[in-house]
């Protein structure tokens, strides 16, 4: 996982007409960045919000989501990537933005493990042809290459991968490969606290623990693997921590929350 700077963030949304950004409908509050916004808006780019891996909430969570952020003054639009559901929704918006003969390129943005290069791949799609190297574009973009996926709109292959900032824990599994977390057990029964907060029988249904205590999860789960160790006849907690974390990140793990949530915790 090779995360771009900032100055290269910029750079490929230079390069771009129309940004996507792609977010995680678990908690897409926590994987928007406001900064890459901030990038966009100043480089008078065109934006829509991705609420990616709607396959895993209800509709209803997806449409709320979606309200939410067109509420904010972004053009939104939620798919499953993996499925293949909602893009013909996202490439009519596309087609929007389309004017005049001028090329429209497109760069798809994010953090990282929230569905980018499966975005990348579905708008490819089995007959799109590779163009050029993107014209003009040191440094980040400087080895991308240019897909027509219709007409005259291209797509930069390239996935910007936003660096993550900030302490939630969302934001920490994400900012280095899983192997690299510090302190991996106690980020693990932070997102562990996280999901069983809006969803007590996710880890149920995951793997058939029925424990809600973050810690005993973690036991069971080691145990039911096998991942004991050899001199002290431990359970390895922290490869179950790791797994817990690498489960999430591919969406086996699933908790959602709305809107109207958001409101209720800011005001308790």
């Amino acid at each position: 996982m090779k995360l771009a700077s900032w100055n290269l963030i910029r750079e490929l949304v230079l390069t771009s007409d129309v940004v996507l950004e792609v977010v995680d409908v678990r908690d897409p509050i926590n994987t928007r960045s406001t900064k890459l916004e901030g990038i966009v808006s100043e480089l008078n780019k065109s934006l829509i919000l991705v609420i990616n891996k709607s396959d895993l909430v209800p509709r209803d969570v997806a449409e709320s989501w979606k309200r939410y952020f067109n509420g904010l003054g972004l053009n939104t639009v939620y798919i499953s990537a993996r499925d293949r559901l909602g893009t013909r929704v996202l490439r009519s918006e596309i087609n929007k933005l389309k004017t005049g003969k001028k090329p429209l390129v497109i760069a798809v943005v994010g953090y990282p493990k929230v569905g980018k290069s499966t975005l990348i791949n579905t708008l490819k799609g089995r007959h799109s042809a590779s163009t050029s190297t993107t014209p003009g574009s040191p440094g980040y973009t400087k080895k991308s290459r240019l897909y027509r996926i219709s007409g005259n709109i291209y797509l930069i292959d390239t996935p910007g991968l936003v660096p993550p900032e900030g302490d939630d824990v969302e934001l920490v599994i994400r900012a280095r490969p899983i192997d690299e977390i510090e302190n991996v057990v106690n980020v693990a029964i932070k997102l562990i606290n996280k999901v069983l907060k809006y969803n007590r029988t996710a880890f149920t249904d995951a793997y058939g623990i029925t424990d809600v205590d973050p810690y005993r999860i973690l036991e069971v789960l080691a145990l039911k693997r096998g991942w004991i160790s050899k001199k002290e006849r431990e359970p390895l907690i922290h490869e179950a921590a790791k797994t817990v974390i690498r489960d999430y990140l591919d969406g086996k793990i699933v908790f959602y929350y709305t809107p109207d949530m958001i409101s209720k915790d800011i005001s308790d």
